[in-house]
């Protein structure tokens, strides 16, 4: 029997990662990011997907609550709003990491209190792009016997 894939779920405006704020969230592009989750995750299989739209977010969650293993979630400006991701997320029955690029904690206040973190098995924040490869390799390790 095939494992199960890690669904590695990206929200609004990560898709212009490398131009967008660079101080911020460094240079990589989400592509180059990708490559980074597929490398650290061998041969577990992933599914890696970036959405500017919350419906669409929601639904993928969906779609992991069925045939995934664990979620990584960066839901971007989402983490601090939306209720629908919250409520998707919590009928996930593995483990969830959720991530942010920056740490959220030391920006200003307005990202300092994620919704999603209420309910995460895990958080990473501010190790740059790079904490997607922690992130991938901790949920394997949640998810392996």
């Amino acid at each position: 029997m095939a494992a199960k894939p890690i669904f590695i779920l990206n929200g609004p405006n990560l898709n212009r990662l490398g131009g967008r704020e660079p101080d911020i969230y460094g240079t990589m592009t989400l592509a180059d990011i990708e490559a980074m989750c597929r490398a650290a995750a061998g041969a577990r299989p992933v599914v890696f997907r970036q959405t500017n739209a919350e419906h669409q977010l929601v639904e993928w969650i969906h779609e992991a609550i069925d045939e995934g293993a664990g979620i990584l979630i960066n839901p971007a400006g989402l983490s601090f709003r939306s209720i629908p991701v919250l409520d998707a997320l919590k009928m996930f029955p593995g483990p969830i990491v959720e991530l942010h690029i920056s740490n959220i904690h030391r920006r200003e206040a307005i990202y300092r209190n994620s919704l999603v973190s209420t309910i995460a098995t895990a958080v990473i924040a501010g190790l740059g792009p790079r904490g997607y490869v922690h992130g991938v390799r901790a949920l394997i390790e949640l998810v392996e016997p």
